[in-house]
């Protein structure tokens, strides 16, 4: 087996492994990316392969769909495919991107949503790695594989930087590009807040051209031309993906839709603490299916059961 060979059958394995849920390699297969610049072409190019087969079988009937790789971004967990299969997948892989040549392999955009309560992640074909909170939607094009569009719900980038390339992000009527950078993303409304773990990004690079370097967060609501800045913990971006929502003065209405996101829990705050700052550190349980126990006296309210879910009420003296 040639050099070549054995590349490409260890990056159709990563393809393959980051399919699994329980998937916790991510350490290894960046310094496998960094160990040599045909691993991240290579990555690429079957990302792309197991995306576009997946579009091309869902459009022709298949005699042997046991052999037709799922896409990347397939919500289902993917079986293990022993080392032996790899080439024979390829190969079948082949064949039907050959049989089925004249349909359209590059389809218009397509969304990635998860439901409130469940997060997860994905990886793009250039290596950049995106999780995804629960209550997201995030709109992803191949024809434009640096470019995400975040409708709602809350995402941290990982982006492999790329000076010829950046990888820009739309949400609400802004834009972000990023400068070699590890991000957290939030849409809730009309509400957009970045907060910047590693390196940097321009927030709406046309217009305002906010440089938001590490340790840095921004707040903006589509239409009032404002924009807050503060300072975070660059260890506090995107602490969710561990079960800790770290706060310093965020209002409360932002806390609720925090909460309802991470658990899956419909919580609102009435209007009389909506606007109350919170400063402390929210560990939610290991199934992020319930409220905190203590959390109305964290938070200095009232929480209140509201139909299926909960309500952020004012203390009654």
């Amino acid at each position: 087996m040639t050099p070549d060979q054995n590349i490409d059958n260890a990056a159709l394995n990563w393809v393959i492994r980051m399919q699994d849920p329980s998937f916790d390699g991510w350490e290894a297969f960046e310094l496998w990316l960094e160990a040599n610049p045909a691993h991240a072409d290579s990555y690429q190019a079957m990302a792309i392969a197991d995306q576009d087969i997946a579009v091309i079988a869902a459009a022709v009937p298949q005699p042997r769909p046991a052999l037709v790789l799922q896409p990347v971004l397939q919500p289902a967990p993917r079986r293990r495919v022993p080392r032996a299969w790899f080439g024979g997948a390829i190969a079948a892989s082949l064949a039907v991107v050959a049989g089925y040549a004249v349909l359209e392999t590059r389809p218009a955009p397509y969304f990635v949503e998860t439901p409130a309560g469940v997060a997860r992640s994905l990886v793009l074909a250039d290596g950049t790695k995106l999780d995804l909170n629960g209550g997201t939607r995030l709109r992803l094009d191949r024809r434009a594989p640096r470019e995400a569009v975040l409708e709602r719900g809350e995402v941290v980038f990982t982006v492999v930087h790329d000076d010829r390339r950046p990888f820009r992000v739309g949400v609400g009527s802004a834009s972000l590009v990023d400068v070699g950078t590890i991000f957290n993303v939030s849409r809730s409304g009309s509400l957009t807040t970045v907060a910047v773990s590693e390196g940097a990004v321009v927030f709406n690079p046309d217009r305002e051209a906010v440089h938001l370097p590490a340790g840095r967060s921004l707040r903006a609501v589509d239409g009032l031309g404002t924009i807050v800045l503060a300072r975070t913990s660059t260890a506090a971006v995107g602490g969710w993906r561990s079960g800790r929502l770290v706060y310093d003065g965020a209002p409360l209405d932002d806390v609720a839709a925090d909460l309802a996101r991470n658990t899956g829990l419909a919580i609102v705050a009435d209007p009389a603490v909506a606007g109350r700052p919170f400063r402390g550190v929210i560990s939610l349980n290991n199934n992020h299916t319930a409220l905190p126990a203590g959390l109305g006296l964290l938070l200095g309210v009232k929480v209140v059961r509201q139909g299926d879910g909960w309500r952020f009420a004012a203390e009654t003296p």
